[in-house]
């Protein structure tokens, strides 16, 4: 009788301070998601997120360095493939990756890939979500866990939470508030995910 692993291979992108990774790794090293954290990759290679994965004792890989800001060549997707092929990665979780991601990419790993948005979507789409929503003057944002799909934060949305937005708001205080619920969000979406991947390969 064979012994049925009973946790996915995760695979946490991020170009940042790793905040959202922090929250993932925390849940985990207490037992709420039945996941384990194979690679932590970046396109950053000063990213904080990097220092606390080998903090962590977790597997920690630069991207190569690209000519562009905003997406990946093919060549380097076609790198990232391997590298989380490598680590056995099934499910790949965004953490302020700040890169599309696109065919060559989406070709292994559509259906996949999570992604954790700033914003109520589709509401406010791209960067710094929350500034645009502080000056439409909306009196609630939040954020959005969404499956990647070949259209930028259009993805097939999973879960969302909800905070107020105040007319006193900074940028950097309603941010903020957003995060503190995505760190509450996003494993909370993996936990479930993971449950049903494993109870569907039992």
């Amino acid at each position: 009788m064979t012994h049925q692993r009973r946790w996915i291979n995760l695979a946490v992108l991020g170009s940042g301070k790793g905040s959202n990774f922090s929250a993932i790794a925390k849940a985990i090293a207490q037992g709420e998601i039945a996941a384990k954290i194979a690679v932590v990759v970046s396109d950053n290679p000063k990213a904080l997120i990097l220092e606390k994965a080998r903090q962590l004792a977790i597997p920690a890989v630069v991207l190569p360095q690209g000519k562009y800001k905003t997406w990946l060549e093919p060549w380097i997707e076609e790198e990232l493939v391997r590298i989380l092929k490598q680590y056995n990665t099934e499910l790949v979780v965004l953490a302020g990756f700040m890169r599309v991601l696109k065919e060559t990419f989406l070709a292994s790993f559509e259906g996949k890939t999570l992604n954790i948005h700033p914003s109520l979507l589709p509401d406010f789409k791209g960067k710094e979500a929350w500034k645009a929503a502080l000056k439409a003057a909306v009196k609630e944002t939040g954020c959005t866990v969404h499956w990647v799909s070949k259209e930028l934060d259009g993805g097939k949305i999973i879960a969302q939470s909800k905070v107020p937005v105040y007319p006193a708001d900074s940028p950097e205080e309603l941010h903020a508030r957003i995060q503190q619920a995505e760190h509450e969000l996003y494993p909370r979406v993996l936990k479930e995910i993971c449950l049903d991947w494993i109870n569907q390969k039992l």
